[in-house]
């Protein structure tokens, strides 16, 4: 199981993450394994994540605000909001990395399930779930050990490094 001191220092590394005017437009739903809050989110994971994500410590709901109120022609919030999102949520992965714990993001799940569940406003957007734990041996893990075990195949930086003309491989 995470500790406190350790789920608290995963938020302060996402707190502390750069924002677009320092607007810090982002929230965490926190839930510990065993909770009333992690079984309202473990009912709402598809079924190709129900196998695996419960098992974790813990399961944070990473969320952005969109828009400045909750009426429906209410101003964008900053068109940065999901960007910022972005950085606060790899600083918590890279800080959870450093304390030795795994973490996995996942977006299978029902997003206007959780966002009811939990009355967040309509200026906020439910984005993805990240699930945090100590890791286990892959032939520990059923249901991640087939894939798990598959290769990593990522594209060549000459697929998305760019330079004088778009599709020109600065490689």
């Amino acid at each position: 199981m995470i500790s406190d001191e350790d789920l608290l220092t995963l938020l302060q590394a996402a707190q502390w993450a750069p924002s677009a005017g320092n607007s810090q437009p982002w929230s965490f739903l926190v839930a510990r394994r065993g909770d009333p809050t992690h079984d309202v989110i473990v009912d709402r994971l598809s079924r190709g994540n129900a196998g695996w994500v419960p098992q974790a410590s813990a399961i944070l709901v990473a969320i952005a605000q969109s828009s400045t109120g909750t009426e429906n022609d209410a101003p964008d919030f900053s068109g940065y909001a999901e960007y910022d999102l972005g950085q606060a949520v790899a600083h918590l992965v890279i800080q959870a990395r450093a304390l030795g714990l795994e973490t996995r993001q996942f977006a299978g799940f029902d997003h206007e399930g959780v966002t009811a569940a939990f009355s967040i406003p309509r200026s906020h957007k439910v984005m993805v779930g990240i699930a945090v734990g100590v890791h286990k041996p892959l032939d520990e893990q059923a249901e991640l050990s087939v894939r798990g075990a598959r290769p990593r195949i990522r594209k060549s930086l000459s697929d998305f490094a760019f330079s004088d003309t778009w599709g020109h491989s600065w490689i």
